[in-house]
């Protein structure tokens, strides 16, 4: 009865429909989509916590680089590259799941849902099976027909907070749109070489014992681990809750970004509200992230449905 009120609840709160999207798209068209979809998180989850944060991350960077139009799961060719060859795309992962997921509905209702939809649903579900919220996701996205290395620009890791908010801005989100979604990473890793310089000269924001813990884990490199991961939250890693704001309030931010949004002025007193409300979390976090799925999308006769998320359709290439 508390998981159907709470989902109740956020369907009151968050818009039904934005632009043309809707939660019930599919309802006619392919009935059982979103629980194909559930069913591949729930297994991938079953052996794979760590996939929570790996989807989070593939949504955003998709999002962030011409709109949530799953451009960011073309393979790259020797012609053509696509925007997994960027950098900052090089470390995402979970492809496969997605691919599971579509070789199923493909089974069931060909050439109807989107691999940009199964982006979308699959984060969601991969955050309410990791303990966040359940929210309505509107569907009804189109698959884009370009993707390019040379359009990847994200905000970084090293960036202030001002900075990074540039990037969020262009995209129509609020400063507070970025805090709550930059609270993904409290199920987040990150590699040593995006926060050694904090270890190395000893950062004054960053706590003492975890810097020494940070350095104990980046000085373990070796040729098979090159560079090694940390968790982004020190005190529940693979639950999605309000931990991380609590631990950034602590000093034990990993990120320079991360312990930015504590110290800076123009982000503190949203992470203070977040440490100390985790419902307030969980309420913006859902409507962040439906916000952050209506960027720039494809709709109506734009772009196409995918066959294979890898790969534009045969007719369509570009």
């Amino acid at each position: 009865m508390r998981l159907k009120a709470t989902f109740l609840l956020l369907l009151l709160i968050l818009p039904l429909a934005l632009a043309n999207l809707s939660v019930s798209f599919y309802r006619r068209s392919c009935p059982k989509a979103e629980s194909i979809v559930q069913a591949a998180v729930r297994r991938r989850l079953a052996r794979d916590k760590s996939i929570t944060a790996a989807l989070l991350r593939m949504h955003f960077h998709d999002c962030f680089v011409r709109g949530c139009d799953a451009s960011i799961l073309i393979d790259s060719t020797r012609k053509r590259p696509s925007e997994k060859d960027a950098g900052p795309n090089l470390t995402v992962r979970g492809y496969e799941l997605i691919d599971e997921a579509k070789k199923a509905l493909e089974a069931t209702c060909p050439s109807r849902v989107s691999c940009a939809d199964i982006i979308a649903l699959a984060t969601r579900d991969a955050v309410f099976l990791s303990g966040g919220p359940f929210y309505g996701v509107p569907t009804g996205r189109r698959d884009g027909l370009v993707s390019s290395p040379d359009e990847v620009n994200l905000p970084g890791p090293t960036l202030s907070v001002s900075q990074a908010f540039q990037s969020f801005r262009t995209k129509n989100m609020t400063m507070d749109d970025m805090v709550t979604l930059l609270g993904a990473h409290t199920v987040g890793v990150a590699h040593c070489s995006f926060f050694l310089d904090r270890i190395i000269g000893s950062d004054p924001t960053m706590d003492r014992g975890l810097r020494n813990k940070l350095n104990a884990i980046c000085g373990a490199a070796n040729g098979s681990n090159p560079d090694p991961t940390a968790f982004l939250d020190q005190g529940t890693p693979l639950t999605f809750d309000n931990q991380f704001f609590k631990q950034i309030g602590l000093r034990r931010g990993v990120m320079k970004i991360d312990q930015e949004l504590a110290n800076d002025r123009l982000s503190r007193r949203t992470v203070s509200g977040f440490a100390a409300n985790p419902t307030l979390f969980r309420t913006r976090f859902a409507q962040a992230m439906v916000k952050m799925g209506n960027i720039q999308v494809l709709e109506g006769r734009a772009g196409e449905i995918r066959k294979n998320c890898r790969v534009f359709n045969p007719s369509r290439r570009v």
